[in-house]
């Protein structure tokens, strides 16, 4: 949705709230000299998506602004790390207030290690593993969609035997006399994510000590994803025997994502009117041991939601996890849903026998 016509359907009812920009060092505005670079130099103004653009400065009072933090190398205590968004903010006057409606679409990049607390990593996977997303293409580890991306970088960046990974997620919000409301905010094509995904890795890099000799690169197509969000129904994910009981009035919603050889995602999400959707269910099929790594840490065994297998001769992952909302309606039981989420997917993609890797 282009980002007139979601000021125009919040003046017309829908509020909307401010995004708080994170990091700690004010870096570039476009009013200064830095004007033309953000985020430790990885993007430059006009070099991608319309949020980099003049486009995106086109209406009253417009600034964009960028704060990031200081990116830590390989060497340092912890590893590499670093925070940057870029946020884009403006005002529109409101008819029915003398405040007027003001506006913030950010882009928040981070690179470091996934978290190692177990709820925090949960929402971690139920972002970046997302039904919406593609695999990238060309031997890259990671997954790209609109509104968000993740990269893994090569091991040479890895700390403590874990890897460090590059992210990039979108928030839009808005404030007026009737609140704060959360809007959806596409950053760009899948190409324009990837583009900016790749630029922020090698900056990522060069700041960590850890850059490759020649830069990571991507020119294939991606897999795309078939069908947009649809209603939650049985079976789960158009796999037979993921069943759950939905209730009455039920508001989830689907996404089916891309299914390859190296990875199969579904995501279940409730829907809430002027707020931003709740994750309900996820399921994830990751083959290689790239991303298999990212569920390191994460309780194992077919009751925890998470398997390990060898499947033709590669090492992958089964991971499914059901949030309060939908906990204990799996018919006959969420474990079961989950076993035949891998039973199914590990057949499709030559699992063998099954036993664990």
């Amino acid at each position: 949705m282009g980002i007139g016509r979601r000021r125009a359907s919040v003046i017309a009812g829908v509020a909307a709230g401010a995004v708080l920009a994170t990091g700690t060092t004010l870096w570039a505005t476009d009013s200064g000299p830095f004007r033309d670079s953000y985020c430790w130099g990885a993007w430059e103004q006009n070099s991608g998506p319309s949020f980099l653009g003049d486009e995106a400065l086109g209406k009253s009072g417009s600034e964009r602004r960028a704060t990031e933090s200081a990116a830590s190398a390989a060497s340092s205590a912890g590893g590499p790390h670093g925070t940057c968004t870029v946020a884009v903010s403006s005002e529109v006057e409101d008819d029915d207030s003398d405040e007027p409606l003001t506006f913030k679409d950010a882009v928040t990049l981070e690179f470091g290690p996934v978290p190692a607390e177990v709820k925090e990593h949960r929402d971690w996977l139920a972002r970046y593993f997302h039904g919406s997303t593609s695999p990238l293409p060309d031997g890259l580890d990671g997954m790209v969609a609109g509104d968000r991306g993740m990269l893994v970088l090569p091991s040479a960046c890895d700390r403590d035997g874990g890897p460090t990974v590059v992210t990039i997620r979108s928030e839009s919000t808005g404030d007026g006399h009737l609140g704060k409301v959360a809007m959806p905010f596409t950053i760009g094509t899948r190409a324009d994510v990837l583009r900016m995904l790749l630029d922020a890795a090698g900056t990522a890099m060069d700041k960590a000590g850890c850059a490759p000799a020649h830069p990571l690169r991507s020119s294939s197509p991606m897999v795309t994803v078939a069908e947009d969000e649809e209603s939650a129904s049985s079976p789960l994910c158009r796999i037979p025997g993921m069943t759950f009981d939905y209730g009455k009035g039920s508001r989830y919603k689907q996404q089916v994502g891309a299914v390859t050889d190296r990875l199969q995602t579904c995501s279940v999400v409730w829907k809430t009117l002027r707020m931003p959707d709740e994750p309900s269910a996820q399921y994830v099929m990751a083959n290689g041991s790239r991303l298999a790594d990212l569920f390191e840490g994460m309780p194992e065994g077919a009751e925890q939601g998470l398997v390990r297998r060898s499947c033709d001769g590669r090492k992958t992952v089964f991971y499914g996890h059901v949030e309060t909302g939908l906990q204990d309606r799996g018919r006959p039981s969420d474990q079961r849903v989950f076993e035949r989420f891998v039973e199914s997917v590990g057949k499709r993609i030559g699992c063998g026998s099954g036993e664990d890797a």
